[in-house]
């Protein structure tokens, strides 16, 4: 599947792979050096354990740096009456009778506890491009789905705190 990503994505990868390369791996080999001359690595924990962490860390660097080969790179830009990426987007559920505010966000910054949803979400494909007072179909699947609103949209632009959502 080829994750959507901005630019500033990208960009957050880029530099978290650096770190990792940089800075982690140096940590990362030298534990690992340290725990191999306690002796016996058969019974040495503190081996494993560097040895597990060093290979998390080479499995991250893998998993991001085939995420940004297959990535599609997705625009911010929307039209300021339109919903679109990093948009705060107020919405009223009818069957439920609430209201509820989520910024819309690329999957790799989603996180639904935070109040930010996916444009790849079921949500977050169907508001998109959408205007104030739209009412408008969230597909669930083939058989469900259900009316929302959208009430207000504030572009509140991205921001350096959304980091990237670590696996």
């Amino acid at each position: 599947m080829r994750e959507q990503l901005t630019e500033h994505d990208v960009e957050k990868i880029k530099e978290e792979i650096e770190y990792r390369k940089l800075v982690v791996r140096k940590e990362a080999i030298e534990a690992v050096k340290e725990a191999r001359a306690h002796g016996d690595l058969s019974e040495n924990f503190e081996y494993h354990a560097a040895k597990k962490d060093k290979n998390q860390n080479e499995s991250r660097i893998r998993y991001l740096e085939r995420m940004l080969k297959t990535a599609q790179i997705v625009s911010e830009k929307s039209a300021d009456d339109e919903v679109g990426m990093n948009n705060t987007v107020e919405v009223y559920f009818e069957d439920e009778d609430e209201t509820e505010v989520f910024k819309l966000v690329t999957s790799v910054r989603g996180s639904s506890l935070n109040g930010k949803i996916s444009i790849e979400s079921p949500m977050g494909k169907a508001v998109l491009g959408h205007k104030v007072n739209d009412r408008v179909y969230v597909k669930v699947n083939e058989n469900t789905g259900y009316y929302v609103v959208i009430k207000s949209i504030e572009n509140t632009g991205d921001s350096d705190e959304d980091a990237i959502r670590r696996f």
